[in-house]
């Protein structure tokens, strides 16, 4: 099916999921979810897994639930008053790892706003402790510093600094320390649901913002190889 953009009765069916938030009501509304959610982004994965090759001739778009498509479902331990997702995930990742924890270009987008990014967004512990080592290098640490800075001149954000104290081992004194206090790096970019966005042409401002941050992609994917993430547990 070709992609001719998010339609607006997508975020109109989201926006109905906040009122409506229980599985019986999804499973009347099965139909009108599968048309206006699940269609439109099926086509989205498959045509921009096509552009994405020519940055990663090996990229995961697989346009299938947990796989670039997260489950509507949210994980009923933690939410029983709304089991249902009102933001919908769509990721592709670099490499054989679990897609979280891979160096992944993403997008998330809900009736309010459109999250672009490009990164891990959240470090498990095993990848954290392979970060904290491999940005010992300075080498590294001040290409990892150069991305991140070049990006942000360029009007993208980065997150902030997730932890406070400087871990064991690491030296507070060394340059871009900041680096160590970091439990994810990812560069993102948001904007309002526009006509862009319902319309084919978001696949190359999505794409423009992609190519922009793939150095960052590229760094990250040579960290995921130095780490072994099977023992990480994933909810």
């Amino acid at each position: 099916m070709p992609f001719n953009g998010f339609p607006k009765k997508g975020l109109h069916f989201l926006n109905k999921i906040i009122v409506n938030n229980s599985k019986e009501w999804l499973d009347a509304n099965r139909e009108e979810y599968e048309k206006v959610i699940v269609t439109p982004n099926k086509a989205y994965v498959e045509e921009m897994g096509e552009h994405l090759q020519i940055l990663v001739p090996a990229i995961n778009a697989i346009p299938k639930t947990n796989k670039s498509l997260f489950r509507i479902y949210r994980d009923a331990r933690f939410h029983l008053s709304d089991p249902i997702k009102t933001r919908i995930g769509i990721i592709f990742w670099q490499g054989s790892g679990h897609r979280m924890q891979s160096s992944s270009f993403y997008m998330h987008y809900d009736p309010q706003e459109i999250f672009v990014a490009t990164g891990i967004r959240n470090f498990k512990p095993t990848l954290l402790a392979t970060y904290r080592e491999y940005i010992q290098n300075a080498q590294r640490r001040s290409e990892l510093h150069n991305i991140l800075e070049s990006l942000k001149t360029k009007g993208y954000k980065v997150p902030e600094a997730k932890y406070k104290r400087m871990p064991r081992d690491c030296d507070s004194k060394e340059n871009h320390s900041y680096l160590y206090l970091m439990g994810a790096i990812y560069a993102y970019a948001t904007f309002s649901p526009d006509i862009t966005f319902h319309s084919e042409a978001i696949i190359d401002r999505n794409f423009k913002i992609y190519e922009d941050m793939f150095e960052l992609q590229q760094w990250l994917y040579e960290l995921t190889l130095h780490c072994n993430t099977e023992a990480d547990v994933y909810i």
